[in-house]
């Protein structure tokens, strides 16, 4: 097991390490019938009951590696489903996957579940591994004092490594207490403890945050000292120096980052197309994605990479071509890419060319698309178009089964404001009407106005962050 992927924390290196390797399954149809439930529904456990009965065997590594697929695309349920299976099936797992179910149990139904997991494990599976696992837990939901006495008792036992220091310093810059890394550092030295790749950039990160660029280039250098640089590396230093606007400084890392990557990194090459979208070079953006184009198939996710930067640089005529490009030859329609055109157009003022978008996804999806009614609501809102808002808001709410939808605070709180300020009524009372008549009950009403007049405190201009606040809500 990669004992890397359990993690947690913020950016490109702690969603790889938090998921399986990025390769291909050995076992595509296997995989494939599985991951096939997403769409069509159906029980996991049932259909590997049918394939067994089918007299189709199944091998251990099979599994395993539908496991390791369904958490590199966070599927984490399913992923569950699968070692459950296996459980009650009586099919041998090693003591050290027990960290991996553990993971699952937290992603899936709560930390004080993954405590009632690991309290139940027979004492040989309270190991490093399964130790280690439940400190990430704690470390991902910021439960410093739980993290802290975990870490405790874990070096009584002996069980802290590398991993549990770079958990805890993870910790400690998602609390904003970036200080504190540098003396776990020191201390990961003193006990001899090696630093990873990943270590060394939380490191350098933290340097970052509290301004110290020289500590930065320090951590860097010592890095280089120790054999300890990738692609990685690079795209960490780009991202530093772009935040603190030093262009030239970032180009030179993002040339010595594309000197590094392989053909099919996609990864990779997203990076260098949002920081080169962060230096506003347009040109060089262009540049990559047609490298990317030429080396590796291109997928939705490259394709919302580039329409994402596309948006930011405001250039519109690229990003009509590059929608069109992926609309036409699309295997799967994503509804995300639609989501970030008609963002764009909406910034524009591009309302029919944003309609057309909108209407083309919500012929070929097979669901109702409520982030996009709500960006429609926002801008029409912001434009003083009450009516327009409200018929986006109507529909919406017409297509609601069951509770798979509210409107968000966001747009509750926008139009809140728009009543308070362009008429004489009560916007409260009036947003009550509109939510009562679609079956909201009182005690969510309420809630969510909470929600909305807090948001309208501490955001008052009730801007939308286009692609990345509706990659969020839609993930």
């Amino acid at each position: 097991m990669n004992h890397g992927r359990l993690i947690s924390g913020g950016g490109w290196l702690l969603r790889r390490l938090c998921t399986a390797a990025d390769r291909p399954s050995k076992s595509p149809n296997l995989y494939r019938m599985l991951s096939a439930l997403g769409r069509t529904g159906g029980r996991l456990s049932e259909t590997l009951d049918n394939h067994v009965m089918q007299g189709k065997a199944i091998k251990k590594g099979e599994l395993e590696r539908c496991v390791q697929e369904f958490r590199r695309y966070h599927r984490f349920q399913h992923a569950l489903e699968i070692i459950e299976w296996m459980e009650t099936r009586k099919i041998n797992s090693s003591w050290n996957n027990y960290a991996v179910q553990l993971d699952l149990v937290s992603k899936t139904k709560g930390v004080v579940a993954a405590e009632e997991f690991f309290s139940g494990l027979p004492p040989p599976a309270k190991n490093k591994y399964t130790y280690g696992a439940l400190l990430n837990c704690y470390c991902k939901e910021l439960m410093k004092d739980k993290a802290l006495s975990h870490f405790d008792k874990m070096d009584e036992l002996g069980y802290v490594t590398s991993l549990a220091f770079s958990n805890l310093m993870s910790l400690y810059m998602r609390s904003g207490e970036a200080q504190k890394v540098p003396h776990l550092v020191e201390l990961m030295k003193k006990r001899s403890l090696p630093l990873s790749s990943f270590t060394y950039l939380i490191w350098m990160n933290s340097c970052a945050t509290l301004g110290d660029l020289d500590g930065v280039e320090r951590v860097y250098e010592e890095m280089k000292t120790e054999d300890r640089i990738g692609w990685q590396t690079y795209s960490n230093l780009a991202a530093i120096y772009v935040k603190v606007k030093d262009f030239e400084k970032a180009a030179l890392m993002l040339k010595e980052l594309e000197s590094r990557v392989k053909p099919r990194q996609r990864d990779a090459y997203h990076y260098l197309l949002s920081l080169y979208a962060g230096t506003g070079n347009l040109g060089e953006v262009h540049r990559v994605w047609n490298s990317l184009k030429s080396v590796s198939p291109v997928t939705n996710l490259s394709y919302l990479a580039m329409l994402s930067n596309l948006r930011r640089l405001n250039d519109i005529e690229g990003l009509t071509k590059c929608f069109k490009e992926w609309e036409a030859s699309c295997v799967s329609y994503d509804v995300k890419l639609a989501g970030v055109c008609v963002s764009a157009y909406l910034s524009q003022n591009m309302v029919e060319e944003a309609a057309l978008v909108f209407e083309e996804a919500s012929r070929r999806s097979k669901r109702p698309l409520f982030r996009i009614e709500e960006m429609f609501m926002l801008y029409f809102l912001e434009k003083r178009q009450l009516d327009a808002a409200l018929r986006h808001l109507e529909a919406a709410l017409s297509e609601v089964k069951a509770d798979e939808w509210h409107p968000s605070p966001h747009v509750v709180g926008a139009f809140l404001k728009y009543y308070e300020e362009e008429t004489d009524m009560d916007g409260v009372d009036e947003l009550c009407k509109i939510l009562k008549a679609k079956n909201f009950d009182d005690s969510w009403i309420k809630t969510c106005i909470n929600k909305a007049k807090a948001s309208l405190e501490t955001d008052p201009r009730l801007k939308e962050d286009d692609s990345q606040n509706y990659r969020a809500q839609e993930n």
